[in-house]
């Protein structure tokens, strides 16, 4: 029973100081309505004592009749305030989850994502970018962004941050994220209706794909005949037997329910996994669904899902046909209590009926279901976007480009450094075969940029904003090479991990006249074909594992090689010999460096990406500090 959210309140505050006055507000609204939630629990407990006081007092004096009226009365009465208790221990608990929601802003604000998924299931060593990116883990992208709850909609979130989406779909995940971020007590209702419902880590598709299976009930008309007869005649002949009108003979229909119950134990168990394994995620997407349907949108995208919930739902709501599949689901709940599955069972073929309206619901709208839910939870992504664009408002939205390979961006932060005076730096890039390459001392900052360019493209292709004052670029395939390990199952050195991940980056990349001929293609009915992205290169240190000369020698060779194909990227190094290229060939090799001075005893740094190679490096000086005697 969801109740109704704050109202619209434009972001008009500084987010940490919005969301502790939404803190502080929920928390006493929930202080409030514990309260209650304790007067009611006492009107309760003196109704039941006042009735059994007057039962007893009318049992005494012979009015029986009288007696079994109060008992009806004082049983209905008993069903309402269990009612109204459980309505306002709904309205506390919801306070309670809008005050946590906007506790865990508040620690995301100031880098405490300890407490947050960190989506390891999601991290693949292998993939183009993930694990050098920090996209998921600890103190990650992914726990910086996730506000979903569901299976579903963790998947959805993940999915966008590990592969980059077409222009089109990006420019409509901007629009529909920039209708919901103003609106933070919309975004927070919807996270705190799913949050009432904990057990949603199922994978629906499961659920799904098992609902086409063939039906339990076919050719097995004979079975819903006896579920109609059997289990009245079971409970009038347990009734005769306690009233002493027949003797345990008659109970022998009991025997006969027991033994449907026996033959198809297996069915029952299969139904009760599946849909007690749904039951939360179900509840949470009728109540989140609910609330997206009430509400009147603008952006194209979520009118376009408004549309497609209409479309599956034919004249009812959606959430109201999701509600109704989760009232079925969550009757089998009686399985969980032995002694309530025994008697139900045994007296009523319960299992079997919840089984029939299952496949009931399945036959008017089972096919539709997984539309539904993939709206819910591609809802559940656009709200954690639209949450960090509105705990983040001096994020730009970055603007898409058309040249290939563009990269242009005026005050670049690293979206997971959360100091307060976050350094930032302006780049530029456009084209393909540009190579810049990054020198730089110790500790000064190269991994540091290539990261946060890195998490900056995968941020803004997956619709949402980046850490700058600015951002334009052109979405591309984002390839890293920067954390490369040895493998001891493998019998694999951290050099040769590197160049087999080198060797993937070539195989990834196609030469600029082939990427030509690529964007040339059409079908017959004048569609682009599938083409190859151009691929963004972020290597880190590249070839560290060998002596300098052949490191030297094969990062020109690789950057050489690099230039004649559709990519572009980054190249830190202390190889400053590696800069030389620059002058090899000019317009295509630009150097930068990220420097620091020496004062005393202490190493200082700037953090600022500036043009040209580093002249002054502090390896030796850092040994010095460390204790080791090195004559510079």
């Amino acid at each position: 029973m969801p109740v109704a959210s704050s109202a619209f309140r434009p972001l008009t505050v500084a987010p940490a100081e919005l969301f502790s006055e939404n803190l502080a507000a929920h928390t006493a609204q929930e202080q409030y309505y514990a309260g209650r939630h304790r007067v009611v629990a006492w009107v309760r407990l003196l109704a039941f004592g006042a009735s059994i006081a007057a039962v007893w007092w009318l049992f005494s004096r012979g009015q029986l009749g009288a007696a079994f009226a109060v008992v009806a009365g004082a049983y209905l009465v008993f069903l309402l305030l269990v009612r109204w208790h459980n309505a306002v221990g709904y309205q506390r608990e919801h306070f309670r989850l809008l005050a946590q929601l906007n506790q865990e802003e508040l620690a995301r604000l100031e880098g405490k994502l300890s407490g947050f998924d960190p989506g390891l299931r999601y991290l693949d060593a292998a993939h183009p970018y993930a694990a050098d990116l920090d996209v998921f883990g600890n103190h990650s992208l992914y726990q910086l962004l996730n506000r979903a709850t569901s299976r579903l909609g963790h998947d959805w979130l993940a999915g966008w941050l590990l592969a980059g989406s077409a222009p089109a779909v990006i420019g409509q995940r901007q629009q529909a994220v920039a209708e919901l971020a103003p609106n933070v007590a919309w975004q927070q209702e919807w996270q705190a209706r799913a949050k009432h419902y904990p057990k949603q880590d199922a994978d629906p598709r499961t659920f799904t794909e098992w609902l086409r299976q063939p039906d339990f009930f076919q050719g097995k008309g004979w079975l819903k005949g006896l579920m109609l007869i059997l289990p009245p005649v079971a409970v009038g002949s347990v009734a005769l037997w306690l009233t002493g009108y027949a003797g345990p003979a008659v109970l022998s229909v009991v025997l006969v329910l027991a033994g449907l119950n026996a033959v198809f134990r297996v069915a029952r168990a299969e139904y009760f996994l599946h849909s007690s394994s749904m039951r939360d995620a179900l509840r949470a997407y009728r109540d989140q669904l609910a609330w997206f349907e009430a509400q009147a949108w603008t952006s194209a995208h979520l009118q376009q899902l408004h549309a497609t919930l209409h479309a599956s739902a034919e004249h009812q709501p959606a959430s109201a046909l999701i509600g109704q599949l989760s009232r079925i689901t969550g009757l089998f709940s009686a399985r969980e209590s032995p002694l309530v599955a025994a008697l139900f069972n045994n007296l009523l073929l319960w299992d079997l009926w919840c089984m029939w309206g299952l496949e009931r619901w399945k036959k008017r709208l089972g096919g539709q279901l997984n539309a539904m839910l993939e709206v819910g939870a591609e809802l559940e992504a656009l709200v954690s976007l639209a949450g960090f664009q509105a705990a983040n408002p001096t994020y730009a939205v970055p603007e898409l480009s058309t040249t290939p390979l563009e990269v242009t961006a005026t005050g670049l932060g690293h979206p997971l450094i959360f100091a307060r005076q976050r350094i930032t730096n302006d780049f530029s890039t456009k084209g393909a075969g540009q190579t810049g390459v990054i020198t730089g001392s110790n500790m000064s900052g190269k991994s540091t940029f290539l990261r946060t360019v890195g998490l900056n493209m995968v941020l803004a292709q997956a619709g949402a904003a980046v850490c700058a004052r600015h951002l334009r670029l052109a979405p591309a395939q984002v390839y890293t090479a920067m954390r490369t390990q040895d493998n001891l199952a493998e019998s694999t050195s951290s050099f040769y991990a590197e160049l087999k991940r080198l060797r993937l980056l070539l195989e990834l990349t196609v030469t600029k006249e082939q990427a030509r001929i690529d964007n040339s293609l059409t079908t017959d009915d004048e569609q682009p074909v599938t083409k190859p992205a151009p691929v963004f290169y972020l290597l880190d240190e590249i070839l560290k594992g060998t002596n300098s000369l052949d490191r030297h020698r094969g990062a020109q060779a690789l950057i050489r090689q690099l230039h004649a194909r559709a990519a572009s990227g980054l190249v830190s190094t202390h190889d400053l010999e590696l800069s030389a290229m620059a002058e090899e060939m000019p317009g295509a090799v630009t150097n930068y460096s990220f420097n620091s001075t020496i004062e005393g005893d202490e190493i200082r740094f700037d953090y600022h990406l500036t043009p040209g190679p580093c002249r002054e490096f502090n390896a030796s000086k850092l040994m010095q500090l460390m204790g080791i005697e090195v004559k510079l």
